[in-house]
């Protein structure tokens, strides 16, 4: 019998490491088809909210499409900080769905502390499919996965089989997601990748093969490094030619049939493209031929920096930010050009705030370093905003009380989502900027610019 059929018929299940956004929607995809799924995380309270029937991610239910509590409730979906419970014979697949950065760089150490533990578990399940979907910097299979089970005396391909299937899930869009869009699949032999197939296409509707985990693990980082690229190009013509609209421009660009459509920003931000140029660059002895990706990274991480310059050089003496989040109505703040302008504002001796619906003032505290506001009754208290996540939350405030609060800021900036352009505030007097617009940004010389330590 096919794995996938013993995971349908209920005699086989399926075991998650980590329960975070990919973690998580892994076990409500399966658990939408009938596969029973048991994960485990670090985090307690995480387990128990799950367990509990909540939802611990905001707006998952949306961008997946259904409601993954009904799986909780039917026993279809159970977590467990105990990660010995998922050693069992009727635990044949293992989803690895664990971070693979620390800050702003890749790390291993998450990655690495999951192999040990199923390496050195003395009564293993026979054969175990281990499918790794945490983005990998490439040859880390080959580097740290599979010396670490050898190690331990298992044969791969006997005791273990292992592949990487990285996800290429969008979590704001519902139809970007596990079903509809491709999956790049890849184990260490033929036989391997063909049986992660057979279990993939339980949720996936397309699954491609790649010739092995090398080159599995090197196209996830690929492409996103394309995207990256033409990102931070938006930006760098957007400060170019400050005067123009470069929104305007780029969308026209779009139009061109073999052309992406990019819009000018604040700077990158979550775990994916702003640690995808770094993930290709860590796997190749050969960086020097990658200067672009280099590049890149320096000029992404300069972007907030000259913003929140822009602003200082105002004359503006308090700002608050609106979002922790780096995207609208995500609770993802790994890499938010918040966190950069928050660090250059304090350092250029700004005081500065931050909001967001989805974390609490601790929360803020601790990941920002800075005190919170209340929306929409302390706008008024700023020289300028800059509006850095789309929060539905940010869209409620009728024109008038807005238009009130903001009499005397000196400009409101807001990150591409243009969520007060319909209220026409530059008619009504407010500076009011999406960036991109012409003149959103001051021309400031590069060597202007005091970089944060």
């Amino acid at each position: 019998m096919r794995l996938s059929e013993e995971l349908l018929a209920g005699t086989k299940r399926i075991a998650v490491w980590g329960t975070g956004y990919i973690g998580y929607s892994t076990m409500a995809a399966f658990a939408s088809k009938g596969v029973r799924c048991l994960g485990t995380d670090i985090k307690k309270e995480i387990v128990d909210e799950i367990n509990n029937g909540q939802i611990p991610i905001p707006n998952l239910e949306y961008w997946l499409g259904y409601d993954p509590t009904v799986y909780v409730r039917a026993g279809l979906i159970r977590t467990t900080t105990k990660w010995e419970d998922l050693m069992a014979e009727s635990f044949p697949v293992h989803f690895i769905c664990v971070p693979t950065e620390s800050g702003d760089e890749p790390s291993t150490a998450a990655l690495a502390d999951v192999v040990r533990k199923i390496a050195n578990y003395r009564n293993l399940p026979k054969p175990l499919l281990m499918i790794v979907e945490s983005t990998l910097t490439p040859g880390t299979t080959d580097r740290l996965v599979l010396p670490e089970l050898r190690k331990a005396g298992l044969k791969i391909g006997a005791d273990v089989e292992v592949g990487v299937a990285p996800r290429r899930d969008w979590f704001g869009t519902s139809d970007k997601n596990l079903y509809n869009l491709p999956r790049v699949v890849g184990g260490t032999d033929p036989q391997t990748t063909e049986r992660i197939i057979d279990v993939l296409k339980i949720v996936c509707n397309r699954v491609l093969p790649a010739r092995d985990h090398r080159h599995a693990e090197l196209v996830k980082s690929i492409e996103n490094a394309y995207r990256h690229v033409e990102i931070t190009l938006a930006n760098q013509l957007s400060r170019a030619y400050p005067d123009l609209d470069m929104t305007e421009i780029l969308e026209l660009v779009g139009t061109k049939w073999n052309v992406g459509t990019y819009h000018p920003s604040l700077g990158c931000g979550g775990y994916c493209i702003p640690l995808s140029s770094k993930y290709v660059l860590n796997g190749t002895k050969n960086k020097s031929e990658l200067s672009i990706l280099q590049e890149t990274i320096e000029t992404d991480a300069e972007q907030p920096l000259i913003v929140a310059d822009n602003i200082a050089h105002l004359g503006c003496k308090k700002v608050g930010i609106l979002g922790l989040c780096y995207k609208g109505d995500l609770k993802v703040h790994v890499l938010s050009p918040t966190l950069s302008m928050c660090r250059h504002f304090r350092k250029l001796g700004i005081e500065v705030n931050v909001q967001d619906p989805y974390y609490s003032k601790e929360e803020i505290m601790n990941i920002a370093g800075v005190t919170t506001f209340t929306f929409p009754d302390d706008l008024d208290k700023f020289d300028a905003i800059i509006i850095v996540s789309g929060h539905r939350q940010y869209r409620t405030i009728p024109r008038d009380e807005l238009v009130k609060r903001l009499r005397n800021v000196r400009i409101v900036l807001d990150n591409m989502e243009e969520i007060w352009a319909a209220y026409d505030l530059r008619r009504l007097g407010i500076p009011y900027y999406v960036t991109g617009e012409p003149g959103w940004l001051l021309t400031i010389e590069k060597e202007q610019i005091t970089k944060s330590s």
